[in-house]
């Protein structure tokens, strides 16, 4: 399996309930807890819905091996942040802490960044306020929302990026 397409779309049971359709492969994963918007804000908690690429995948090499994926890969290292300060220069860029700037600590002591796809929203230009930190990322044990992410289970996620690559475009709706 190695769609190009990858469609994320509204499920029942509220807002933040997706599916996400992979070929003939379909898993439920978690939105933001605004659902979807067609208008994201920076801390609107909104999904962004449009045509997104992933870009990088970073992992945790103290907690998982190298994941199988034809996208570049790289650990993360405790002082990796990524800027999500609409005011500062490095806006939506990932950054190296201790940072002055509002920023998200890359280096969690949840599992949720333990592997996480970063996704082109909003990065070349970064527009200030209009998201940051868009990441297809693994989803808390007791399936609580995202901030404006994708989440999905870590089995689920490590087969997704096995079929993913540079040509590989994830539509949400």
């Amino acid at each position: 399996m190695k769609p190009q397409l990858i469609v994320v779309s509204k499920a029942a049971g509220g807002p933040e309930r997706a599916i996400l359709r992979a070929g003939d492969w379909r898993v439920p994963c978690v939105l933001g807890r605004a659902g979807i918007s067609r208008f994201k804000r920076e801390g609107d908690g909104a999904t962004p819905a449009g045509t997104l690429r992933p870009r990088l995948v970073l992992f945790r090499s103290d907690r998982l091996t190298r994941p199988a994926t034809e996208l570049p890969v790289r650990a993360i290292r405790p002082q990796d942040g990524w800027c999500d300060d609409p005011d500062d220069r490095n806006y939506n860029r990932p950054v190296t802490l201790p940072y002055p700037a509002r920023h998200e600590r890359l280096w969690r002591d949840d599992s949720l960044y333990d592997l996480l796809a970063v996704l082109d929203w909003n990065l070349e230009p970064a527009i200030g306020n209009r998201g940051s930190a868009i990441f297809l990322h693994l989803a808390r044990a007791d399936g609580a929302p995202t901030e404006g992410c994708i989440a999905m289970g870590r089995a689920a996620m490590q087969r997704l990026l096995r079929c993913m690559n540079g040509d590989t475009r994830i539509e949400i709706a």
